[in-house]
């Protein structure tokens, strides 16, 4: 009985230590298709901070469930019927809240983004230098020297320049999949009135904008590879497009113009 107690302590203990100034810590993947990256994906998360993993798997194809199930991943949630790339955020976001995490990152597991990046976006947040992050391809060479095509690298930085001028910002990417958020600014916006398509994530940033927070950015190489996901031409026409009502939405909604159903 007093060995057991003992263990017990030191397992609190441990738990303490790898904390970050007593935060927990989720890394939560939105997953479709993913089976051939997401092994790959889940050995860089570092666990000596990280707290636990939330994989939700939108009615994938193939056997990403099956994966994360060998690979031991703990909280699985599973989508019956495929709700998109913003439905499957929305619920890793509502399990991580549940489980009661202080941060939340968001990783990619098609591996185009390496989770060794966690410590330094997790720090930010926790020393409360900025309460959310993200991982910019633009800074630096990234995207380019990772394989960007050069279509898909000046679409971006197009967007992101009218993004920057409109919602007077100044992020050097608006469409990065790795994102770090303190679960304050989750619980402070209604990210469920989002899409639950790709313009959820430019959706929350406006979100996020509209409610006065800042968002923090670092360096982050990427790859770009046949196993990678990428959303074909036409789904970026549309992807693009949205960026652009959201811009526009979020500029008149400022204006006191209209009234948002995303933004309030």
């Amino acid at each position: 009985m007093l060995g057991m107690i003992i263990n017990g302590v030191i397992q609190f203990l441990l738990t303490l230590h790898n904390m970050i100034n007593g935060k927990k810590i989720y890394v939560v993947l939105p997953a479709y298709n993913a089976e051939l990256t997401l092994e790959k994906t889940y050995a860089e998360i570092p666990f000596d901070i990280v707290d636990g993993v939330i994989l939700t798997d939108d009615c994938s194809k193939d056997s990403t469930l099956n994966k994360a199930r060998k690979l031991g991943v703990e909280h699985i949630c599973i989508h019956e019927e495929n709700k998109g790339y913003g439905g499957s955020q929305k619920t890793c976001y509502d399990k991580a809240l549940e489980l009661g995490a202080d941060i939340v990152i968001m990783v990619h597991p098609d591996y185009q983004y390496t989770p060794k990046l966690i410590h330094s976006m997790a720090y930010m947040i926790a020393e409360d230098v900025y309460p959310i992050c993200f991982a910019s391809r633009i800074l630096g060479k990234g995207a380019l020297k990772g394989g960007m095509p050069w279509y898909k690298y000046v679409a971006n930085r197009l967007l992101t320049f009218g993004q920057n001028v409109v919602l007077n910002q100044k992020l050097s990417e608006y469409h990065t999949g790795y994102r770090a958020f303190s679960a304050e600014v989750l619980r402070s916006i209604d990210y469920h009135q989002c899409s639950d398509d790709f313009i959820f994530d430019n959706e929350i940033i406006a979100q996020i904008f509209a409610k006065g927070y800042e968002i923090g950015e670092v360096t982050c190489p990427t790859k770009y590879f046949d196993e990678a996901s990428s959303i074909n031409l036409r789904r970026s026409i549309v992807y693009g497009l949205g960026v652009i009502r959201v811009c526009i939405e979020y500029r008149l909604w400022k204006w006191k113009l209209i009234h948002s159903k995303i933004l309030g």
